[in-house]
This record gives structure tokens, sequence and C-alpha cells, in this order.
């Protein structure tokens, strides 16, 4: 089987709790040339093959896991559908593919295996009736269509059992537009940007922990000045005792005091730690920021290891590259309240220096630019197993966290 190489989006509910997410996925290409996989360089079978290989709970959790289907794809997939995953998979159908008679007979074979089809960056035309009658789910990109035409697209669209995802939402009042005209599911870079309102101060909970991230930060603490730091916070002092007590350390006895956990994991885990658990506790944010962050922190953090970087920086550099979505802050007013070393504010503001490429690598790999998703000489081997394990922990940790 040929290596596959796959990453997530995450698709929310009008509650922006995440109910799926898109796969996004290529084949190994020679040295770092990257490109999507189409109908000419691979099958369904690769793509199949290699969720099951990588598990379907290890990508998606108790999640649906939406897929591109191509022209070819579709048509393999009605040969050989792959029954197990029925109920986990939302196909979607590109939206350069036709109502062929061979396509429309094709996905109504899997839609009567119970299979959910899905129409992507649907643009209404009149031959396409055969593939909405089928489609359970239709994507509609909000950047391909005005205002007029978006409101015609629901009305025409929309039966009481077809769901709506809106795609591309990129800023808040698209989000809001989008829940008024009746979108069931959303996907889109609003959902991990921050909402930047100008004059406006922080919130007390989240002025307080923007206030207990930069005393984390003093590099001027000691081991004990940590401990007491994070002693002080009963509520934070109990999540990390349950969190680095849980499966996700795996630690042999249990610890029972800040000050024994300090000694027995080092200062900078501690640290990390308590960062990763103080941005959790921000409200009015979807837990997938934090399970963004996460995940960033700790293929990061791989990387490091792999190239002999300083794995306990790069993991706070994932970790904060979500601050500003947190916060609805711009990145620089944030960080220059933290008393971070320079290259770790370059690599944040700018994705300058060795940590800023590393954390570039990352941001591109999640989303799936492939072309982007690389770091001198790693392998996409590399990057693979970096961001698999990352997301392993993540998910594991999460289940702990919340």
């Amino acid at each position: 089987m040929k290596n596959t190489y796959i990453a997530r989006q995450p698709i929310f509910d009008q509650n922006l709790k995440v109910v799926a997410y898109e796969l996004l996925f290529r084949t190994d290409k020679v040295a770092n040339e990257a490109q999507v996989i189409d109908g000419d360089s691979a099958t369904a079978d690769v793509l199949l093959n290699a969720i099951t290989e990588i598990g379907m709970d290890n990508l998606v959790g108790e999640h649906l896991a939406f897929i591109n289907l191509t022209h070819n794809h579709i048509l393999q997939m009605a040969e050989k559908p792959f029954h197990e995953l029925k109920e986990r998979l939302v196909l979607e159908v590109l939206e350069d593919v036709k109502a062929e008679d061979k396509i429309v007979s094709a996905l109504n074979s899997l839609e009567q295996k119970g299979f959910t089809i899905a129409l992507d960056d649907f643009i209404y035309e009149a031959s396409l009736q055969p593939l909405i009658d089928i489609s359970q789910i239709i994507k509609i990109d909000l950047m391909a269509l005005t205002d007029t035409q978006l409101e015609e697209h629901v009305k025409q669209l929309s039966n009481g059992q077809r769901k709506l995802l809106a795609e591309k939402v990129e800023t808040k009042e698209e989000f809001k537009r989008c829940q008024e005209l009746g979108f069931d599911y959303f996907q889109g870079y609003y959902f991990s940007r921050p909402q930047i309102i100008k004059g406006k101060k922080l919130p007390a909970n989240k002025l307080a922990t923007m206030q207990l991230l930069a005393q984390l930060q003093d590099p001027e603490s000691s081991m004990d000045d940590l401990a007491k730091l994070i002693s002080q916070d009963v509520t934070m002092s109990i999540r990390i005792l349950r969190y680095i007590n849980s499966a996700a350390f795996n630690l042999g006895k249990e610890i029972e005091s800040i000050q024994r956990a300090t000694v027995m994991l080092g200062r900078s885990t501690i640290r990390n730690i308590a960062n990763l658990i103080a941005m959790s506790q921000i409200e009015d944010k979807p837990t997938e920021l934090i399970v963004i962050s996460m995940i960033r922190a700790k293929m990061a953090e791989n990387i490091a290891a792999l190239v002999n970087s300083d794995k306990e920086v790069c993991f706070t550099i994932g970790l904060f590259s979500v601050i500003d979505a947190l916060m609805d802050q711009e990145m620089s007013e944030l960080i220059g309240n933290l008393p971070l070393p320079e290259n770790m504010k370059s690599a944040l503001l700018e994705h300058e220096g060795e940590l800023g490429k590393i954390l570039s690598c990352v941001i591109a790999y999640e989303n799936g630019d492939w072309e982007k998703a690389v770091y001198v000489d790693l392998k996409e081997e590399d990057l693979q197993s970096s961001f698999l394990s990352a997301l392993k922990w993540a998910n594991e940790s999460a289940s702990v966290l919340h």
C-alpha cells in the first residue's frame, strides 16, 4: 500500500461543538514535492486503507469523517464500499463531478448501503438535480456566492431533512448570518481566528488568565516559586494533579502535591501543563481551539526532538499560537505582555527563525497545505508520525482536561 498522509479540519454545529472532521490527504511523492491526490494518482482503496491502518478513532474520535471523492473514486467505492466504515464516513462529491448516469447509479448504491452523501462546494445547476436528490448534506462555499445567491440556495436546497454546511466562514458576521439563514454545520478559519474588537479591554476571566500566563513565563522564577504560584489557584492545582495522574502520563504512582509534581517532572514540563490548563479555562470559545493548540504544541515538540531543537520551547510556541483566537486580541498586543525571549516572539508574530519555521510547518500540515508542510530534511513519514502522535496525545489529554 502507498503511504497516505492525512490532516483534518473541524466541522461545527450551531453551538460550536465539533460534529465531524474533513480529512485532507495526499500520497507520497519524490523529495518534498507536494500534490493533493486526484483520480489519476490514487484510488479510493489507498485512502480507505490508510484510514483503516491509522484508525478512525485516532483520526476523528467519536465524530464523523468527511472525505473527498473524485469521479473515479465514486465508481471505485461503489464496487468496493468498505461496509465497516459506512456509519463513520460522509462521502463528499467534488464540485466538478457531473450527474452522469453511472455516477448517479453509483451514489444511489452507496446511499442505499448506508453511506451519507454530501455535495462539496455546491453551486446550483438544474442538471445537478439528480445529485441533490441523493444527498443528505450540501456544502456551500460562502465566497462563491453573493448574499442574494446564498439566500436563494438555502431556499432551493432546504427540504427539512437535508443538512446545509457553510464553508469558508471567515468572520463572526458570516457565522451569525448563516445561523440566521438556517445552516446546520459550519467550517472555516473564523473558528480558529480572533474576533478583533478595537479598543476593548480583555474580560475579567481572560485578563486573569493573561496575568497568570505572564507569571508562569517569568524566567527568574524558581521551581519553588512556580509551585507556589500554581498552588494559589486551587482549581488549577486540582486539574494539574488529575492530569498528571491520568493515563496520559502513566507515572505508575500517584502524585499528591504540586511541589512533588514539579520535582518529578521538572520546571518546564509543569509550566507547560499549567499554560495548557490556564488556556483551557477560558470561557466562550469552542473547545476545539484548545485541541488545536495541543496538537500544534505536541507536533512542534515532536519535530524539535527529531532535529535536536528545544522541545519545551517548541511546545510553548505551538500552544501559544492560538492565544489571539482565545483572547480575541491581536497577537502582537498579547505577546508584548508576556516575558518571552525574542526568538519566541519572532516565531509567534512573524514565523521567523528556526522556531517560526517549525510552527509554519505544523500549521501547514494541520491545514493540509502540503507544499508548505516541510521542515529542513525531515521526511514526509517523519511529519506524519509527528502529527499522528500529537493527535493521539491531544485526544487522550483533552478527555482528562474537560
